[in-house]
């Protein structure tokens, strides 16, 4: 008997980046990645991204949309713990510049009343909340995409995908190295802080570094590189303390070309849904 297949597991988007990982039971998936991910981002005075990597209190914001939380009524609705919802709705002035890492981009300034509240909420008086008004100015490096590929503000790419085994090796290896160490480990880290699009379980560990293109419902995605793994990962998305791992232990295991790996790249060829449930159909 041949043995089954992977399965989609999870489902994640991030309307606004770096603000709370949203959950869904099924995804619509457009060129630019699944819908309602990374549609918008903060920046500050000089218009340079904002993200949890310097400014952790993001990962305290909820962001939600019509999807994420049928509730929702407007475009955007932001929860933050001591401040009232705040609904958000797309914003129509002209685009302005901004920079997130090397990319030159523009968004659309969302109204004042809501940069008043987001500045409440992450402590800073010179952030701003801006709209991907137009995905396709973003394209892909070209070293791993094809001429019209685009997503919106995901660092690089429009989809990221991990299975649940690559997870489970790399909890070991943490506890290992800590007992290596004489340290007693720390609880295993949950697949919230590596921020994926899609989580599958049924493979190896780390087998979809491999993968070539994969078919899950209606959609297919191909591979366009590793994922590279910053210090967004060693802070706890509740508690905001900053550690050691995974990095520690990535640059132990997983480290090449100056850099730490876990998860993948991938670039929708097709649009479609895709469930939780699904069947992911490996083309090596």
């Amino acid at each position: 008997m041949s043995p089954a297949a992977p399965r989609v597991t999870g489902l994640h988007v991030h309307p606004v980046k770096s603000m709370a990982l949203r959950s869904l039971a099924s995804a619509e998936v457009l060129p630019r990645g699944l819908a309602d991910d990374r549609s918008w981002v903060v920046v500050d005075a000089d218009g340079l991204m904002v993200s949890a990597r310097t400014d952790q209190q993001l990962l305290h914001v909820q962001a939600d949309t019509p999807v994420t939380a049928p509730g929702v009524t407007g475009a955007l609705r932001l929860r933050h713990a001591g401040l009232p919802d705040r609904e958000v709705s797309v914003p129509q002035g002209t685009p302005v510049p901004l920079r997130l890492h090397a990319n030159d981009l523009t968004g659309v300034e969302a109204d004042p009343e809501t940069q008043t509240w987001l500045r409440a909420a992450v402590g800073r008086d010179d952030v701003r909340l801006l709209w991907c008004q137009a995905p396709e100015q973003r394209r892909l490096n070209p070293a791993y995409s094809r001429p019209g590929d685009h997503t919106a503000y995901a660092d690089g790419y429009p989809v990221t995908l991990v299975s649940e085994e690559s997870l489970r090796q790399l909890n070991d290896w943490i506890v290992e190295g800590a007992l290596a160490r004489g340290e007693e480990p720390d609880a295993p880290l949950p697949m919230e802080r590596f921020r994926p699009n899609i989580v599958v379980a049924g493979a190896e560990p780390f087998a979809e570094d491999g993968w070539r293109r994969v078919r899950m419902g209606d959609v297919v995605l191909r591979m366009a590189r590793p994922t590279d793994r910053c210090v967004m990962t060693t802070v706890d998305p509740t508690t905001l303390a900053r550690g050691k791992e995974p990095i520690r232990t990535l640059a132990r295991h997983r480290r090449w070309d100056g850099k730490t790996w876990f998860a993948v790249n991938l670039v929708p060829e097709t649009t479609g849904t895709v469930n939780v449930g699904d069947e992911v159909v490996v083309e090596e």
